[in-house]
């Protein structure tokens, strides 16, 4: 039997990235016995603690950034877990974890190189123009930089 075909879920802690797990979970794990995927889902975790500490100084300067840095890891950590959960409750269990610290758009390229991925999906978190053009888009900057197809979910379910 050939080796399964790499698919890299990029998540967040938005509700637009859980849509989209769970969106993937059901179109491409559905079975997953007979899935042609090994999912492996990745997080960036920003790393901007370090870019707002710079002008920070005095003896309070680490007791802030250990702090920073807890209330990220216990972000990040509930993310994972909750992705997790999600997969469990669909029945995936052969799934990979990974975590990396910086930009996520620069994280999620190189992942997809570093796994030799065929396929990455994402959130879309449906930004208007000028927020996308004062944020960035990560799924746009993906879109032009993977060495992958590269898959946009969208929720196109009503707001409430």
């Amino acid at each position: 039997m050939s080796e399964k075909s790499v698919l890299i879920f990029a998540i967040d802690d938005s509700d637009h990235s859980f849509y989209a797990l769970e969106w993937t979970l059901d179109h491409y794990f559905g079975s997953p016995s007979t899935s042609q995927f090994k999912l492996v889902i990745i997080h960036a975790k920003s790393n901007a603690y370090a870019t707002c500490s710079v002008g920070m100084s005095g003896p309070g300067r680490i007791d802030v950034l250990t702090l920073i840095e807890t209330d990220i890891k216990r972000a990040v950590d509930k993310v994972i877990e909750k992705a997790k959960e999600l997969c469990k409750s669909k029945g995936v269990s052969n799934v990979s974890y990974e975590v990396y610290e910086g930009d996520a758009r620069n994280i999620i390229v190189d992942a997809v190189e570093k796994q030799h991925a065929t396929l990455l999906v994402m959130g879309s978190h449906g930004y208007g123009a000028f927020k996308r053009a004062v944020l960035g888009s990560v799924s746009d900057y993906c879109s032009h930089h993977a060495n992958c197809s590269v898959m946009i979910v969208k929720n196109n379910k009503p707001k409430k």
